[in-house]
């Protein structure tokens, strides 16, 4: 069964976005990424169009598990940037006319 489950790792997908799948942030951390927010920016998970919804808590909790730390020590350096929500480019190229 284990070899079954590292093959998934391969093909399941955390971050949509950006095509991160769980073997991504399993190889970060094995090549001694030990802080979330840095593994953050090194897969560039929350930086598409979703901002983070569908994959920061997944990677989180792999980063958890694979760190042994807990999920609220893991997430308590994230912070929700704006927009958290896409905005269209449109409305900053308006200028005086919007």
């Amino acid at each position: 069964m284990g070899e079954a489950v590292k093959k998934l790792d391969n093909v399941v997908i955390i971050c949509r976005c950006n095509d991160v799948t769980v073997n991504d942030i399993k190889k970060a951390i094995e090549m001694g990424i030990d802080d979330f927010e840095l593994l953050r920016k090194y897969l560039r998970l929350g930086f598409g169009p979703c901002q983070g919804r569908s994959c920061i808590v997944l990677a989180a909790r792999i980063f958890a598990r694979a760190s042994g730390k807990k999920i609220d020590e893991v997430l308590s350096n994230y912070r929700v940037r704006p927009p958290i929500v896409p905005v269209s480019a449109r409305y900053f190229t308006r200028g005086a006319e919007a």
